[in-house]
């Protein structure tokens, strides 16, 4: 009786371990599999013919569908002739800055060579894109939309549209990504862009088909280079329910101003006579207006679109600063967890510290540069991160960017890294005494943009701070001769980078690094570097770990 106790206690041991292994890999979350082939290609967005980066053939490239959770395996072949990467916009790479495809935490993909992202969307819902992170590549193409759809179950707080419609815009140069360059390497600053493009076509290049009486969802993002847009669309108004994947007051609008790099959800309900409307894009804040449009056809429409375009707003600030003020949290949807978003009290956290950037264009060795806090950035042999990871002395050092504003117009050249501990609450304050509106993102975070105001920010503008229903988001803009406040939990371990999203300006120097810190060498905190990150600079020849 003793032997046959024994067999069934082994026996149900073997069983339990068997049932826990099936069900923790069958509980893992889903796998997306993609294989890239970046190229170059002829593109003619505004009639001329030019050399794009193209996407397994595409121009702009293929679109991302995830669910909450789900893991991306995205293999990336680079037939160019140059060094290429591939940055993901809103993507918050929890505890993985190494998938963040940018200079400081990622060797470039060497031509004719292969790199597999490996990135999870953990806790995210929305609407983001995807971009080529170096040089000017941006301008030629390699970008493209990334929806992140919530899980079964988990309720959104607006009925299922009859359809999901992407609107990537942006402004567009005719000259190609070297040429521009090469102006902005001579000291020059960058031309006037040529044109604007809705899904990588000109004047009424796209037609949006819907039928009359039905409700649609139109995922807008800027992912251009220099302007601030306007998007509206014809007789019809825009109900904001999404940006960068918070669920929003759906508050209605005529159009909507969306800067560099950010993203925005909205529905339109066909409920006009039949007949086609323009879908209309348009420059802000510049002297000069460029427009382009698409069709919002009705399925048995007859009647196409005739005169011109509905105008929208161009110099004037304060209605963009109203609208601004208007984009709140809906606090009692859920986001990408079933507790609805207010459960979240971020306005009853007491920051740590604060930290002020203050964006200039300095002149330095009779150049053309741009600054944070009178640092120019200068990318170093060596990625950041792996530097950080092997412990290899002077590529970095912490601290190389003052966390106030030094004063003055002077610029100078540096590696700009700032330190950061794990699990602080901080304060950023993004302070703009330029005439041009800025736009500001911060990789790895979702942050809540919890005041702006003009002129000088002072503690005493603490004061008139949103501390309870300010929407978060991860790109935010800064008018001119204006603050913008924003609070941020650093509970993301990594080398993060903050970037001005005005292209011209990032590339020369207008960004810089955070790094956030634990000595703790536990996953739960951080990954290692992935088995196949690719070494280069002073990097080359490490191991990186067994497979």
């Amino acid at each position: 009786m003793k032997s046959n106790n024994v067999v069934s206690s082994f026996s149900y041991l073997i069983l339990f371990l068997a049932t826990f292994f099936f069900t923790s890999v069958t509980s893992e979350d889903p796998y997306k599999f993609f294989t890239w082939k970046v190229t170059y290609g002829d593109i003619y967005p505004l009639g001329v013919k030019q050399q794009g980066i193209l996407i397994n053939g595409q121009f702009p490239g293929p679109q991302i569908d995830t669910v909450t959770n789900e893991n991306l395996i995205i293999s990336v072949y680079n037939y160019l002739s140059e060094p290429f990467l591939i940055s993901w916009n809103g993507l918050q790479h929890r505890r993985n800055s190494w998938q963040d495809g940018v200079s400081g935490t990622n060797c470039a993909i060497p031509p004719r060579r292969n790199f597999t992202y490996t990135l999870q969307a953990k806790d995210q819902i929305g609407s983001y894109f995807y971009f080529p992170s170096l040089g000017m590549h941006k301008a030629a193409g390699a970008f493209g939309a990334i929806r992140i759809w919530s899980r079964p179950g988990i309720p959104v707080p607006f009925p299922s549209p009859s359809g999901d419609i992407t609107i990537l815009a942006g402004d567009w140069f005719k000259l190609g990504h070297r040429r521009l360059r090469r102006v902005a390497e001579s000291g020059h600053k960058l031309p006037f862009p040529d044109g604007l493009l809705i899904n990588g076509r000109g004047w009424n290049g796209n037609t949006f088909t819907v039928d009359q009486g039905r409700t649609y969802r139109f995922r807008i993002s800027n992912v251009g280079l220099a302007t601030s847009l306007n998007f509206r669309i014809q007789g019809h108004r825009l109900k904001l329910v999404e940006v960068e994947g918070s669920h929003t007051l759906q508050n209605t609008y005529s159009s909507l101003d969306i800067h560099l790099g950010q993203s925005y959800s909205v529905l339109v309900t066909a409920d006009q006579p039949v007949r086609d409307y323009y879908v209309v894009v348009s420059t802000r804040f510049t002297r000069r207006v460029l427009t382009t449009t698409s069709i919002l056809h009705y399925s048995n429409s007859r009647i196409g679109v005739s005169g011109p375009p509905p105008p929208g707003p161009t110099l004037d600030i304060a209605s963009s600063v109203f609208q601004a003020r208007t984009i709140r949290w809906n606090l009692t949807a859920s986001g990408p967890r079933p507790n609805p978003q207010g459960s979240y009290h971020y306005g009853l956290i007491k920051p740590s510290r604060t930290i002020m950037l203050a964006n200039s264009a300095p002149y330095i060795n009779g150049k053309q540069r741009y600054a944070v806090n009178s640092v120019s950035y200068i990318a170093p042999d060596t990625p950041l991160k792996l530097a950080d990871y092997f412990n290899i002395p002077g590529v970095f050092y912490v601290g190389s960017i003052p966390t106030f504003p030094t004063g003055g117009n002077n610029g100078y050249l540096q590696t700009a890294v700032m330190g950061a501990n794990f699990h602080e609450n901080v304060e950023i304050v993004f302070q703009n005494w330029e005439d041009s509106v800025q736009s500001w993102h911060i990789d790895g975070y979702s942050f809540f943009v919890v005041g702006f105001g003009s002129g000088q920010w002072t503690p005493d503008s603490r004061g008139r701070y949103n501390l309870r229903d300010t929407v978060a988001r991860c790109t935010t803009q800064v008018y001119p001769r204006s603050w913008t406040a924003v609070y941020i939990a650093l509970d993301n371990v990594g080398m993060w980078n903050i970037r001005s999203e005005n292209w011209e300006r990032q590339y020369l120097g207008q960004q810089f690094y955070l790094r956030v810190y634990t000595p703790s060498k536990s996953l739960r905190d951080e990954y290692p570097v992935p088995k196949n990150a690719l070494l280069c600079g002073r990097a080359s020849g490490r191991v990186t770990r067994p497979v």
